[in-house]
């Protein structure tokens, strides 16, 4: 359960006290990639812990689950990081 000023705030909340990360969150935008009443919305994220600076992105058609999925990409390329691993590209 997270608790926050606003539901993004309150969904990265619950998200660090499962990973229990100490990132420090830099930056956070969303752009409509899609028009329309159902644009599909892009959140990126920038995260800082320690000398590692990362950015994540998330695309859904609900801004918050747009929002998770962006601070969890760059949760997983700051661990990556972090364990000395370069990332694949696809």
């Amino acid at each position: 359960k997270g608790t926050g000023d606003g539901p993004v705030d309150a969904v990265y909340n619950a998200i660090k006290k499962i990973t229990d990360t100490r990132s420090k969150l830099l930056k956070y935008s969303v752009n409509a990639i899609t028009g329309g009443t159902d644009a599909q919305g892009e959140v990126t994220v920038r995260l800082q812990e320690d000398e590692h600076t990362v950015t994540g992105q998330g695309a859904d058609t609900d801004i918050i689950m747009a929002s998770a999925k962006a601070y969890v990409n760059a949760l997983n390329r700051l661990e990556h990081k972090k364990m000395g691993k370069r990332e694949s590209v696809i």
